[in-house]
C-alpha cells in the first residue's frame, strides 16, 4: 500500500569541498547546510548523482545546492507545538 508523502522541505546549502581519501574510496562531497545548528550543519555524501537524462554527474566545489528532506506520511507525527 502506498502512503502519500508529506511535502518535502528544502534548505539552502553549499558544496564546501570534494574529498577522496584514497583512489579506492568513492569521492565525497562536503555539504554545508545554511541555517542549521553548528554541530549539524555539515554532511558528507557520495559525489555520484544523475541528471534528468540518467547521465552520471558530480557536484562542483563551492556550488550552491538545496538539501531536501522527504518522508512518508506514516513516518511523521502531528506538530502540537502551540508556540508557532
Amino acid at each position: 500500500m502506498k502512503v502519500s508523502a508529506v511535502k518535502p522541505d528544502s534548505r539552502p546549502a553549499c558544496i564546501r569541498g570534494i574529498k577522496s581519501p584514497a583512489p579506492s574510496v568513492p569521492e565525497k562531497a562536503e555539504v554545508e547546510i545554511h541555517g542549521a545548528d553548528d554541530l549539524y550543519k555539515e554532511i558528507r555524501t557520495e559525489n555520484e548523482l544523475e541528471d534528468e537524462h540518467g547521465k552520471k554527474v558530480k557536484l562542483k566545489e563551492d556550488a550552491p545546492a538545496d538539501i531536501t528532506v522527504e518522508a512518508d506520511k506514516n513516518a511523521t507525527t502531528p506538530d502540537t507545538d502551540k508556540k508557532r
